[in-house]
């Protein structure tokens, strides 16, 4: 009754607002905020949220939603020169500004301002065609529906509409999905038909609120030469982030940008492409209000706390130290963080980033660039990352063997003229091959006996960033406290100058909107990032075990290029580590047996065993699981011991399914990884002529893991047996469409968008500070 009730309300509207043009716009009876956003939020900005959004029309702000859309795409490997950024709230500061940048309307046709018909705006045509086009509901799309984010979009204005439409009578909105209910339709063409107004999130912050900022920007823009060095520090560094104040309830989220203007009036950012780029003018540190729906992808938090500013107090003001002269924003300062920061003590910018290790590693593994796999793909999909002692790390401890090996720390992809890629490539590896030789030297002239386990950073005893995990996901990543998963195949371990290059290479350096050259010197030099990390870790194995570790991280073709392009592993040195093995070439007995020896220092901080990952005799359940809890868990436990080899679905898996499992009123949440095992990861291009499928693994984590999922199950915890059996028994991609036609939640599943709200709600619910959209981009057609 109600549905034909909203279709009769709305074909009356609709046939008033085709018949004539509307020269006075009718009474608004939608709010934005209230009405609008709701539904774009729970069924357009799962696609139309990060910077890959089709034709970069992102939807979780106001501002995007005017802006509208453009055909230039962010993500182009093949330009020869820098694009021009386009990045909301800094790039363009109006819509007529926009629209000089070719970002047309999706909301009116050319007279923009006056209502109209709706067959003038662009978004109702789009919602239309879904809506006059539906899916069939749980069935696989047909192959002329394209997904993720290989193929080209396509970007038609209202005047290319009817052939778009005619091309692809399937390429409504919500695309490739299960689209808007009826009511949601008539809402969004109500809100259409009345002018779509917009407006902007509200930003009421408490009296509480208002002091922090007004006591944290005053921080920031403190006068004197030491200040002002710390502060731009910190920017460079927190210009990601998206901070907050965790001892005020309910505080709103923030950026800290260069502003143009002071504290107390409206903050005017700077429009410089990278954070430690020439301000060109005076500019004060600011935080502005993320007005904005967030997306898990992006929402890389950071508190601010008297804690927060107590500890940098001490770090940074409590040593007598002063600069000498203020560094610029030249070629060479801008490559060269340690010689830019050099006056800031060193061993108080290790701990800096040490005291929120798992944020940086975030910002760097998970992005906030949305496709990732200039980065990604030099990285294993699953492994651990620890963190030398600051205490003993030599960089921060020694200032002759800083002030030697600091000129060699350059980093490349400053330039991003392509003649400039190789001359750039060849100078900064070479320094790079001569710093890790004098590393080696001082190392083994300090330490003759070899490395042992205390040289690992034990995260003082409290902290947990000391751990984390690493998982891949093709072109993203994440980032898990704790070492969870299979004991992997490698194991980074950073010093200070791995982290802050790392991070400068990945985060303050690298310009999505950048060219060829830019992007190549990137990747090329992450390369060897995560060749010094593992050169690193090899201190702490036995002499006669480093090659066969080695040689099985670079196989095939990596061997040349280990010829060509690193350096040696180190042999002369022993370890001052007690490994019991016989067999010194057994790698996963090398790899456990430093497992063991890392848990055991690092017990103080660990997250607990990972009891569904590393069992061998399936007895580990925690005491504080419910009987439910437990059943599932033994049920996922079945597939920590297996490998591609002994279990055929496992390399049919996407590469991150979420799980529910409902009982009643109850639901708990796990995610199902999918770790693909490679000869090397040594190369930029022809991944799939390197992979293992045979040894690929499943990581089963509690929570939801990954801000792209891939596809999700929705299973009731009686039909739980079932489904892991059923699951165990695929050996074909046909098998798996099987499973995911009894328990898979489909892209056209009635429920799809409910279930993907819940997967949101659980982490609004287990860690809400980290809350956010997950985007669909990604999610397969099985």
């Amino acid at each position: 009754m109600l549905a034909a009730l909203l279709v009769m309300t709305f074909s009356s509207l609709s046939n008033n607002l085709h018949a004539e043009p509307i020269t006075t716009a009718p009474q608004r009876s939608l709010d934005y905020q209230r009405d609008i956003k709701p539904i774009l939020e729970n069924k357009c900005m799962a696609c139309h949220g990060c910077y890959d959004a089709p034709c970069q029309l992102k939807l979780t702000s106001a501002d995007g939603v005017e802006r509208g859309a453009s055909a230039q795409q962010v993500y182009d490997a093949t330009r020869l020169d820098d694009a021009e950024p386009t990045r909301l709230g800094i790039d363009a500061s109006s819509t007529e500004a926009w629209r000089e940048m070719d970002f047309f309307s999706v909301l009116h046709a050319a007279d923009e301002g006056k209502v109209q018909r709706l067959d003038g705006s662009l978004l109702y045509r789009m919602i239309e065609l879904g809506q006059n086009n539906p899916l069939p509901a749980n069935a696989v799309l047909p192959e002329d529906i394209k997904i993720g984010t290989a193929h080209a979009f396509s970007c038609p204005t209202i005047d290319d509409f009817k052939g778009y439409a005619k091309d692809n009578p399937h390429g409504g909105m919500p695309y490739a999905v299960t689209g808007l209910s009826e009511q949601e339709f008539a809402t969004l063409s109500r809100w259409i038909g009345e002018g779509a107004n917009t407006a902007p999130q509200a930003w009421q912050p408490s009296d509480a609120e208002k002091a922090s900022i007004d006591r944290w920007e005053s921080f920031f823009n403190q006068s004197g030469a030491r200040e002002q060095l710390v502060s731009r520090y910190l920017f460079e560094h927190l210009f990601v982030a998206h901070l907050h104040f965790p001892t005020i309830s309910g505080s709103s989220f923030y950026e800290l940008v260069r502003s143009s203007t002071p504290p107390g009036l409206p903050v005017r950012p700077l429009r410089t492409v990278r954070p430690n780029d020439d301000p060109g003018e005076r500019f004060y540190y600011r935080l502005r209000p993320l007005r904005e729906t967030l997306v898990e992808k992006t929402h890389i938090t950071y508190g601010l706390d008297d804690l927060r500013m107590r500890r940098w107090q001490q770090l940074f003001f409590q040593n007598d130290w002063a600069v000498a002269t203020p560094p610029g924003y030249d070629y060479a300062e801008r490559s060269n963080p340690f010689l830019t920061f050099t006056a800031i003590p060193a061993k108080a910018r290790y701990q800096f980033m040490l005291d929120s290790a798992e944020y940086f590693v975030r910002t760097f593994i998970r992005g906030p660039v949305c496709r990732g796999q200039v980065a990604t793909d030099v990285i294993r999909d699953q492994f651990w990352a620890v963190f030398e002692d600051p205490e003993q790390e030599a960089y921060v401890n020694d200032a002759i063997y800083r002030s030697i090996t600091t000129p060699l720390l350059g980093l490349p992809g400053q330039d991003s003229d392509l003649s400039a890629l190789g001359s750039e490539w060849l100078e900064y590896s070479s320094k790079r091959n001569q710093y890790l030789q004098l590393r080696h030297d001082y190392y083994a002239e300090r330490k003759p006996g070899g490395a042992d386990i205390s040289e690992i950073w034990d995260g003082d005893g409290y902290n947990q960033d000391a751990l984390l995990s690493i998982f891949r996901h093709h072109d993203s990543a994440s980032v898990r406290r704790g070492l969870w998963g299979q004991v992997p195949d490698t194991i980074w371990v950073m010093d200070y100058p791995l982290l802050e290059r790392t991070y400068y290479e990945l985060v303050v350096n690298f310009n999505v909107f950048g060219s060829l050259s830019h992007q190549a010197q990137t990747r090329l030099y992450f390369d060897l990032i995560r060749n010094g990390s593992e050169l690193n870790f090899l201190r702490f194995v036995p002499q006669d075990t480093r090659s066969a570790l080695y040689a099985q991280w670079y196989q095939g073709h990596a061997q040349l290029k280990d010829k060509i392009a690193y350096t040696d592993v180190n042999l002369d040195v022993p370890v001052a580590i007690d490994y019991r093995t016989a067999d010194h070439q057994d790698n996963a007995s090398i790899m456990a047996q430093f497992a063991s020896q890392l848990m055991t220092r690092t017990a103080g901080v660990s997250s607990g065993p990972d009891t569904l990952n590393r069992c061998p005799q399936g007895n580990c359940l925690r005491r504080e699981l419910s009987a439910s809890e437990v059943q599932i868990d033994r049920a996922l436990h079945t597939f920590s011991r297996e490998t591609g080899k002994t279990l055929p679905v496992i390399p049919l898996m996407p590469e991150v399914s979420f799980l529910r499992v409902t009982d009643g009123e109850n639901r708990w949440v796990y995610s199902l990884v999918h770790n693909r095992s490679h000869t090397n990861v040594a190369f930029m291009f022809g991944e799939d002529t390197r992979l293992q499928p045979e040894r690929d693994t499943l990581t089963v984590m509690r929570g939801t893991l990954g801000s792209y999922p891939n596809f999700s199950f929705d299973v009731s915890l009686d039909a739980l047996p079932d489904f892991i059996t059923a699951l165990r028994a695929v050996s074909s991609s046909e098998g798996l469409s099987q499973v995911a036609e009894k328990w898979g939640v489909r892209r056209t599943n009635p429920a799809f968008w409910e279930v993907m709200a819940d997967f949101r709600h659980y982490v609004e619910e287990t860690d809400p500070t980290q809350a956010g959209l997950f985007d669909i981009n990604r999610y397969q057609n099985l």
